[in-house]
Formats: structure tokens, sequence, C-alpha cells
């Protein structure tokens, strides 16, 4: 159990929140199948885009009963302030600070987790957004800017000496990337550290990961990402290995199919026609990901413009996978 101010997390197991990937249709499914707790994707700190349809749907609650959790992400106290402030005023129950993105479109604006190479603009940050807003503030970040810079554990004392209720550090630093294996010693240290719950990311693939991941590090829980793409039965796969039960076995192609369609749908209705069929067709690559004559069928199914098309090509494949002609 995981407290975030008011709100109690009793599986502690997290989505990483994903640009353009852990949208409310995502974060849906996921919760459906045992994630314990979801943040939107990455919302800018600037509040006039807020009028743009990209920003509404991402800050779109979801239909899944877990606190609705909005990540914001900016250099500037002042607007990462007002936009914390605009998203409470919209629903959000707590607010998620990025200052772990490493893409270089976000740290070239000096955000994201170009912030950790200058802790006092962390403490500017962190300071403005909880006087802001009376919801609990919680924050992402890296082991550091560079492996020679690791100051993971001082920004982590910064975080909760300015009010921060949750910490969740992906065990790269800034220039990793997503290069290279994560590393956990640094997390351990900043559990040490501090008495805040801290969530451990990076590398966790399966139930078998998160324990080993949370028996070296002492986290509270864990957060998954790219593992969860086209995959969202890892979280009841992490769930049951955490309490000792059964794991699940991997679903049957059928199934696949029918959540696949689940979540096409979602996209269809958040998205509209045009959007939803082109945000959908990543979020096919991935559940096809390893199934028989899957690369002939992401060929055909990139070329469908319609919504009702690309449902039934998906049916079809999943129920007979040589429909359409594919060849075995």
């Amino acid at each position: 159990m995981i407290e975030i101010g008011a709100h109690v997390v009793l599986n502690p197991v997290f989505l990483a929140p994903m640009a353009g990937i852990s949208d409310r249709p995502f974060r849906d499914l996921c919760a459906r199948e045992g994630a314990g707790y979801a943040a939107s994707e990455m919302i800018s700190s600037d509040t006039l885009l807020y009028a743009t349809a990209k920003t509404r749907h991402r800050i779109v609650r979801a239909n899944n009963g877990l606190p609705h959790a909005v990540q914001i992400a900016g250099s500037q106290p002042g607007a990462m302030a007002d936009a914390a402030a605009l998203n409470v005023q919209h629903g959000a129950q707590v607010i998620d600070i990025n200052m772990g993105c490493p893409a270089k479109k976000v740290c070239n604006r000096l955000a994201g987790s170009a912030l950790l190479a200058d802790p006092d603009h962390v403490r500017a940050i962190l300071q403005a957004v909880v006087a802001r807003v009376d919801v609990p503030v919680t924050l992402k970040i890296r082991t550091g800017p560079t492996p020679e810079t690791r100051n993971g554990v001082f920004i982590a004392r910064i975080a909760q000496q300015e009010g921060i209720a949750c910490l969740a550090v992906h065990g790269r630093t800034r220039s990793d990337r997503f290069k290279g294996q994560a590393e956990y010693d640094t997390i351990a240290a900043i559990v040490d550290a501090v008495d805040i719950p801290v969530i451990a990311n990076g590398d966790i693939q399966s139930g078998s990961d998160a324990i080993s991941v949370l028996e070296h590090t002492g986290a509270a829980g864990v957060m998954i990402g790219r593992a969860a793409q086209g995959n969202p039965w890892v979280f009841r796969e992490i769930s049951a290995a955490l309490n000792g039960l059964p794991i699940p076995d991997r679903p049957e192609q059928v199934e696949i199919g029918q959540t696949l369609l689940t979540h096409l749908h979602g996209c269809h209705q958040l998205y509209g026609e045009y959007r939803g069929v082109r945000i959908a067709r990543k979020h096919i690559a991935w559940y096809c990901k390893g199934l028989r004559n899957a690369t002939t069928f992401r060929e055909l199914i990139n070329k469908v413009e319609n919504p009702l098309d690309q449902m039934n090509m998906v049916e079809a494949f999943f129920a007979h996978p040589d429909a359409f002609g594919i060849a075995a």
C-alpha cells in the first residue's frame, strides 16, 4: 500500500506516463489488467496549448477508478505552477512533474531531465507548484545528468524538503537515454535517503524482474513503461508475482485480438476517425509483435483509412492468421 496524499494505491505497480502512448484508452486497459496507478501523458506547462485538441485529449480523465494524475513538463516555475493550477481546476487529483524525459525536443527547452543539472532550478519549480495547488504533487526523475554526475540522491532530498509526496526514479541518466541497462544502486541509495515513497522504473518486464528490483532497491513499488506496450497483461503478471500467486498464462491470440479491439474503439472515440486510425497503428504493431504473419498483416493494415475496416481486419487476423491471403 502506497499513500500519495489522501490517495491510497493498493497495488504498487504503476504505469509510466509515456507521451503519445499512455492516453485514456491505454490507461483504462492497464488498470483493468491490474495497474494500481496511471498518470496522464506528459503535458506542456504552456497553458496556451490547452486550447489544442492534442492537449485536450491528454488531460481527459480515464474511466478506471484510479486517482486522476496529470503529468506536466516545463522549465519556468511560474508557468509550471499555472499549469498545475489549471489542471486541478479541470479535475486533476494529483500533479506529477516530469524531470525524467530525455527527449532532445524537451531537454533543449531546459525541461524534463535537463533540469537535473540545476538543483536550484529544480527546487524553485517544486516550491512553486507545491505552493500553488492543494493536491499531492509527485515527481519523476532520472538518476542524474550523466553517469559521472549522478545526483539523484541530492535531487530526491530536495524533493522531500519541498513537499513532494512520491518520487519515481528511472535507473538511467539523461545522457543514457534508453541505452544499456538500467542500474538500481542509485535508486537504492535514494530509498535510503528519503522517507517518501520511491517507485523504481527501468527495464522491468516481468514479475521476476519486479521482485528482483524491489529486493535490490527497497522501493515501495515499480513503474512499467515500454514492457506494457501492446502488453497490458504485464500488470496482472507482476501483481501475481508480488503477491506470491501463480503467474497467469499469456493470453491466447483471440483474447489479444479482443483486447486490441477494445483499445482501437477507445482510440477512435477519443481522437475521431482520422487521427484515431493513425494513432492506433503503432498499438496494432505492438500487440501483434511475434505473432505468425504479423509482418504482412501490418503492411496491409497500415494502408487502411477507415475505423470499421481497421477493426474488421484486426478481428479477422487474430481469429485466423492466414486471413486475407497472408502466406504462412
